[in-house]
C-alpha cells in the first residue's frame, strides 16, 4: 500500500461518514408541493373487494401472498389513521 491509498481509503470514509451524518438530520416528513407526510389510501369499490376476497380464498393455505395482503392491510389502516388523526 502506497501513500496515497491511505489517503484514499480516509477521504472515503469521510465522505460515508458525512453522508450518514448529514442524512440523519433530515428527521421531518418530505413535504412535496403540500402533499404532506402521509400516504394516500386508495379506495376501492364494493365490487372490487369482493372480487379480491374471492381470489384469495383460492389461493392455497400458507400463501405468502396472504400474509403480504395482511401486512397491506396494516399499512392501510396506519395511511388512513394517519389522514384523520
Amino acid at each position: 500500500m502506497t501513500y496515497n491509498d491511505g489517503c484514499s481509503m480516509r477521504r472515503r470514509v469521510a465522505l460515508v461518514l458525512a453522508t450518514i451524518w448529514l442524512s440523519g438530520c433530515a428527521t421531518g416528513a418530505s413535504d412535496f408541493a403540500g402533499l404532506g407526510a402521509c400516504p394516500p389510501v386508495v379506495e376501492y369499490s364494493r365490487e372490487f373487494k369482493v372480487q379480491a376476497a374471492e381470489e384469495l380464498a383460492l389461493l392455497p393455505g400458507g400463501s405468502v401472498i396472504a400474509e403480504m395482503l395482511s401486512d397491506y392491510a396494516v399499512m392501510r389502516e396506519q395511511a388512513r389513521v394517519c389522514h384523520d388523526p
